[in-house]
C-alpha cells in the first residue's frame, strides 16, 4: 500500500491554497516532510493558511499568484524551481463558482470563471512541466469536478470550465503516458470547502433561493472535510490513477453516468425531489 511518507523531500505547488483543499493539502504534505509552494489571489487567506503550515516538517513558502495571469503563472512556477532546486507536483486546485441560468448569466461572468477554471489549469501545468521533465519523477493534478463529468441546470458555465478541465487532462495524460510524469483528474463530490461563499450567482427571479441558502444547503449535504479530501486526492496520486473521485458521492454519480450517459438528469431529479419530500440525504 502507498504511504504518505513517499512525498518526504518532494516539492509541490498548489493553487488555490488560501482555504479549502487546496488548504488541506499543503497542510497534509507538509505535516509527512514535503516541501510546498503555495499560491493564491487572496493576501489573507494565504496568510492564514502559512500560520497553519507553521512548524511542520515541510519547508513552505507563499506567493499571491491570479493563476488567470499567466506571466504571474509562469514567473511563480520559476521561483519555485529556483527556490527548491525541483518540483515535483503541480496541484493545480483554484477554482471558482457562477450560478444561474444560461439566459440570466453575463458573459463577464463566464470570461471570469472559464478565465480561473480552464486558463488556470493550462496556465499551470504548462509553466511547471518543463520543470517536471528534468525531476527525477514528476506529476500533475488537475482538479475538475463531478459537474465535470454530469451537466446541473444553473451550471452551465462551471459544467463547462470543469468538462474542459476534464478533456484537458485526460489528453495530457496520454501524452505523457511514455515519460517519468504521472497526470490525475481530480473529480470531487461534496466537500466542505468555501466555493459556494465565494461564487457569483445571478437568481432567476425573486422566487429563487438565496446564496446564503445555497450555501447552507451545500454544507449541509457536503460529505467530506477538506482533509478527508486531501487524504483521498493524496492516496489516489501515489497510486498514479487516471480519476480520483472524491467522496461516495462522486462515486455514484461516475456510475450513474456509465450506466444511463443520456437518462441520468431524471434519476438526479427524481432523487432530489425525493430528499426534498421527506429531507432525506442522497
Amino acid at each position: 500500500m502507498a504511504t504518505m511518507s513517499r512525498f518526504a523531500g518532494q516539492v509541490a505547488a498548489i493553487t488555490g491554497a488560501g482555504s479549502g483543499m487546496g488548504r488541506a493539502l499543503a497542510r497534509r504534505l507538509a505535516s509527512v516532510g514535503a516541501h510546498v509552494a503555495v499560491c493564491d489571489v487572496g493576501e489573507e487567506a494565504l496568510a492564514a493558511t502559512m500560520a497553519e503550515l507553521a512548524g511542520l516538517p515541510g519547508e513552505c513558502v507563499a506567493s499571491v499568484v491570479d493563476v488567470a495571469d499567466r506571466a504571474a503563472v509562469e514567473r511563480w512556477a520559476a521561483e519555485t524551481e529556483k527556490h527548491f532546486g525541483k518540483v515535483n507536483y503541480i496541484f493545480n486546485n483554484a477554482g471558482v463558482s457562477v450560478t444561474g441560468n444560461v439566459d440570466v448569466l453575463s458573459f463577464r461572468d463566464f470570461e471570469w470563471l472559464m478565465s480561473i477554471n480552464f486558463w488556470g489549469v493550462v496556465h499551470g501545468t504548462q509553466a511547471f512541466l518543463p520543470y517536471l521533465h528534468t525531476a527525477t519523477h514528476g506529476h500533475v493534478i488537475n482538479t475538475s469536478s463531478i459537474f465535470g463529468i454530469i451537466a446541473v441546470p444553473t451550471q452551465s458555465a462551471y459544467n463547462a470550465s470543469k468538462f474542459a478541465v476534464r478533456g484537458f487532462t485526460e489528453a495530457l495524460r496520454q501524452e505523457l503516458q511514455d515519460t517519468s510524469i504521472g497526470v490525475s483528474c481530480v473529480c470531487p463530490g461534496g466537500v466542505k470547502t468555501n466555493i459556494v461563499n465565494s461564487s457569483r450567482y445571478t437568481p432567476q427571479d425573486n422566487a429563487a433561493p438565496t446564496k446564503e441558502n445555497m450555501a447552507a444547503s451545500f454544507e449541509e449535504i457536503a460529505g467530506l472535510t477538506s482533509d478527508q479530501a486531501a487524504d483521498i486526492i493524496l492516496r489516489g496520486v501515489l497510486r498514479n490513477k487516471a480519476r480520483i473521485l472524491v467522496g461516495k458521492d462522486a462515486a455514484f454519480i461516475a456510475l450513474l453516468h456509465r450506466l444511463l450517459p443520456v437518462q441520468y438528469p431524471r434519476v438526479l431529479k427524481w432523487l432530489g425531489d425525493r430528499r426534498n419530500d421527506k429531507n432525506l440525504p442522497l
